[in-house]
């Protein structure tokens, strides 16, 4: 093929070449071009000489194993500007930890560290479904980790190091079977230690489950969806630095096990890091730490210790009568202090009274045994409980431990209003949801309420994990719930008072808990020795004000800690449950439920109401469109749709058709059935039976009083009449509770909170199947005329004998008829029990039976022994294993009674 002349373009020939600057394809950096006559050739020489170099990425790892799983330490890779960076995986799940320090000179009293942990969709391969398609504000599930992280790596950071830091921890891939969580915590050790920030680590993470009685470490999502036991647990080589615990009522003794398997493992995480330290680290910086000099400290504590300890050992001092006098006692130092000119103590000066007073709160819990209100190490704060004081509210409690004061209302919504979750692992959804708000007044500060507070998102969660374990599973209790949790007031522990008014406000809503849930903060105070920083004395304090987290604690003190916090918590159930000790059942509210809507899922419908009326006409309409099961004395409202001379059809009950004969319409002598109903009217009637043609016999004058007669008419019931008790049910998959208690399960009403649910027919079958797995049931459910179908066998009774067969009782109100055959049996009896199988319908819908054979042979068989009026046919042997059927409407075995 000749080749194609290329023209040259007269735009281009004009461009004056050398005043440009162009990019060249193959270097990719900025290059003039050069004022030859053909540009294109010279600059294709220029390429040919000016290939990039291979850029040279240096890696350093460590690889080592955990709980059968292999876990890895990369740095080198990426984000090689930060301060340092680490990249941890597990299997196809990959986490990203970065730190950074400012360049600050740290001049303030106080340690400003920022943790960021972010969940991008791109993780698993999914596009944000936002408006925008891109990761907007933190979720909850952010800040929770952020927090997780932040615990227990700021202790280790040392005294005056008040320089900016911020980690940052990304999820880049996830495969959904590890949650990243504890991945980015460990990530965040290791690239604190490779940084040249002061730091006291490394610490290891750890995650605990347990299944069936057997601990699991590091397990996968799918199990800990089995486990009845979340444990995260941080420490130091030597000591405890976090401890993140959510179960299903587990033992202290569970839990110290659980602890001491999980401080090992952690430990497991130091080595790697350190190998990975000593190759890639980089060398610690002199950074300049805020501290107080010696001179300064004994200065300003021989002018405060005095006034302080007459106020912090007065009990009689309140929360804020405390604060006004620690305020006027560094005010009067303050004066000194200017007099003299001292200008370090001017600027050391509030952080040092502080200390002060907490060397003196310190050595009288130690020496006395005294607290600052001059409560016992044990001792709770008095405490308060009233549950329902707002009645119009789905359910609401209030909870005083103290000063301490939170207000817990509960509102109640349709499956459909759970929670929305994007995460990258965990359920999409969730259910049950408690938010805990700290408004700025229950410490008499003036302040605003913006966005989400990450203390109140953690403090929420906490509250949240104490209740999960006590509710019903959701195939028992399918509402989504909402507790608000409202700090009144506060002087410490609101986050376990939130866990207290909490259950009591379940109860007030009828929420079915399996038992009251309390919650109790436990403290240490320990004195040190400051060469070794190993605890020399210590004091476990029980319902504390306030808490400082430590550089670490050892953990058999922490397991000594369970057993005062247990006592503790006795003492607050017992007051909790004078309040309210079971779930209020239906009939002892009054509160409404929520705006009458229907809600599908999952196949399933459940309708909730305003309230109980609301409820009822609700059903009612529900039950003249889809139909219920037809029961002898029950009422039903049906239309009128003709009116013959010897009575009138009724349509009911989703399309059913019944008979008001004309003498069921009054108590009265009736000439004309035109007088009393017509065409289109809609009328209550009773079901009065059934005839033996299967047709439903309906009355009126059922419904309606005998005039002179003081019997109150009959009342329709949308709903089945039920009694309300409160049942309590057993903690969701606690393997080894259910096993023990198994005999213990409630055999009374359902739920105390008034659900409709309608299945599909495949699981009704499925259940009807399961239910007919009882061997050891003796007695047939009722029949219906709707549920009779070909094939099905059961006992029947004989009504009543006439020439050429007999007319049965099939039960239920329901009649079929048995044509006697040539050369079978004709000498039955009224009341007689046969064994029939249902083998046709007449014309007319009347079921046509016939007999067993075997059934036959051994009536026969037995009638020789003795006459079978004075006895009962029993089955035989060769019947007990008869295949069980099921025909959808009931379940029902091949037995004789």
């Amino acid at each position: 093929m000749a080749p194609v002349a290329s023209k040259a373009n007269p735009l281009l020939s004009t461009i004056p070449w050398r005043r440009i600057k162009l990019r060249t394809i193959c270097g990719g950096r900025i290059a003039h071009a050069p004022s030859s006559s053909s540009p294109a050739e010279s600059s294709a020489t220029e390429c040919e000489g000016r290939i990039a170099g291979k850029k040279i990425l240096e890696t350093f790892s460590e690889e080592f194993e955990i709980g059968s799983r292999k876990i890895s330490l990369e740095t080198g890779k990426i984000a090689r500007f930060a301060n340092g960076a680490v990249v941890l995986a597990m299997e196809e799940t990959k986490v990203l930890s970065t730190v950074a320090s400012a360049k600050s000179d740290g001049t303030r009293d106080f340690l400003p560290l920022t943790v960021d942990y972010q969940e991008k969709q791109f993780a698993q391969g999914v596009i944000p479904n936002t408006f925008m398609r891109r990761e907007g504000a933190p979720k909850e599930r952010e800040l929770l980790c952020g927090r997780l992280i932040d615990r227990p790596i700021r202790p280790l950071f040392p005294a005056g190091f008040y320089h900016e830091v911020q980690v940052m921890s990304s999820v880049l891939s996830s495969d959904g079977k590890q949650d990243p969580d504890v991945m980015a915590a460990n990530a965040t050790s290791a690239a604190l230690m490779l940084s040249d920030i002061p730091w006291g680590g490394p610490i290891g993470f750890i995650r605990i489950g347990r299944i069936s009685g057997q601990f699991i470490v590091n397990p996968s999502m799918d199990e800990l969806a089995l486990s009845d036991l979340n444990l995260v647990y941080a420490c130091t080589r030597d000591k405890t630095l976090m401890i993140d615990v959510q179960a299903r009522e587990i033992s202290e003794k569970d839990l110290e096990a659980a602890l001491r398997l999980a401080h090992p493992e952690a430990v497991k995480y130091l080595e790697p890091q350190i190998r990975l330290a000593a190759k890639a680290g980089k060398q610690k910086k002199e950074y300049k730490l805020s501290m107080v000099s010696e001179e300064t400290y004994e200065k300003i504590r021989s002018l405060a210790e005095a006034p302080i300890k007459d106020v912090f050992t007065d009990p009689t001092y309140g929360k804020f009568e405390r604060g006004e006098a620690l305020d006027n006692i560094t005010q009067d130092v303050k004066k000194t202090l200017e007099e003299e000119g001292d200008e370090e103590g001017l600027k050391v000066l509030s952080k040092t009274v502080d200390t002060v007073r907490k060397k003196v709160v310190r050595r009288r819990i130690i020496g006395e045994g005294l607290r600052v209100d001059g409560r016992r190490l044990d001792e709770v704060r008095p405490i308060y409980c009233e549950a329902g004081n707002l009645p119009v509210l789905h359910g609401s409690s209030i909870f005083n431990r103290g000063d301490t004061q939170v207000l817990c209302t509960v509102t109640l919504g349709a499956p459909g209003e759970a929670q929305r979750l994007d995460s990258v692992v965990g359920p999409p959804s969730k259910r049950f949801m408690l938010h805990y708000s700290f408004p700025p007044f229950c410490i008499n500060e003036v302040g605003k309420r913006v966005g989400l507070n990450r203390r109140e998102v953690g403090h929420g969660t906490l509250a949240e994990k104490a209740l999960l374990g006590v509710l019903p599973p959701e195939d028992d209790c399918p509402y989504t719930v909402r507790v608000n949790a409202e700090v009144m007031a506060s002087d410490g522990s609101t986050s376990m008072a939130s866990v207290c008014a909490g259950s009591m406000a379940l109860m007030d809503a009828g929420i079915p808990l399996r038992e009251h849930v309390a919650g109790l903060s436990v403290g240490l105070v320990s004195e040190t020795d400051p060469s070794t920083g190993e605890i020399t004395d210590y004091r476990i304090l029980t319902d504390i004000l306030l808490d400082i987290k430590p550089a670490g604690i050892p953990l058999d003190v922490i397991c000594e800690c369970l057993e005062p916090a247990h006592k503790g918590r006795i003492q607050i159930l017992d007051h909790m449950e004078r309040a309210i000790n079971l779930p209020r059942t239906q009939d002892g509210r009054n509160s409404p439920r929520i705006c009458g809507r229907i809600s599908v899922n999952d196949g399933f419908l459940t309708i909730v109401a305003k309230n109980q009326s609301v409820l009822d006409k609700l059903m009612e309409k529900i039950d003249f469109i889809v139909g219920r099961e037809i029961q002898k004395g029950g009422v039903y409202k049906g239309v009128v749709t003709s009116v013959k001379e010897y009575g009138a059809f009724v349509e009911f009950n989703g399309g059913q058709q019944g008979l008001l004969h004309i003498s069921e319409l009054s108590h009265e002598p009736v000439s004309r059935i035109s007088d009393v109903v017509s065409v289109g009217q809609v009328l209550n009637l009773m079901c009065i039976g059934l005839d033996v043609r299967g047709n439903i016999n309906l009355s009126l004058k059922a419904t309606i009083p005998r005039p002179g007669s003081k019997t109150k008419p009959a009342v329709e019931e949308s709903v089945a009449p039920m009694q309300q008790t409160a049942e309590i049910w057993k903690p969701v998959n606690n393997v080894h509770k259910e096993q023990e208690n198994k005999d213990d399960q409630p055999t009374g009403g359902k739920e105390s909170l008034s659900s409709v649910v309608i299945r599909s027919a495949a699981e009704c079958d499925e259940e009807e199947k399961s239910a007919g797995l009882n061997q050891n049931s003796k007695a047939e459910a009722p029949l219906d005329a709707k549920k009779l179908k070909l094939g099905m066998e059961l006992t029947a009774k004989v009504h009543q004998i006439r020439a050429h067969g007999l007319v049965l009782d099939l039960g239920g109100s329901v009649r079929g008829m048995y044509r006697f055959e040539t050369g079978s049996r004709r000498d039955f009896e009224v009341g007689e029990e046969v064994r029939v199988k249902c083998s046709s319908f007449s014309s007319k819908g009347v079921p046509v039976m016939s007999l067993l054979q075997e059934a036959f042979g051994e009536i026969l068989a037995l009638r020789k022994e003795k006459d079978i009026e004075n006895r009962s046919v029993k089955r035989a042997d060769m019947v007990t294993g008869q295949e069980i059927e099921d025909f959808g409407g009931g379940t029902w075995r091949g037995n004789l009674e």
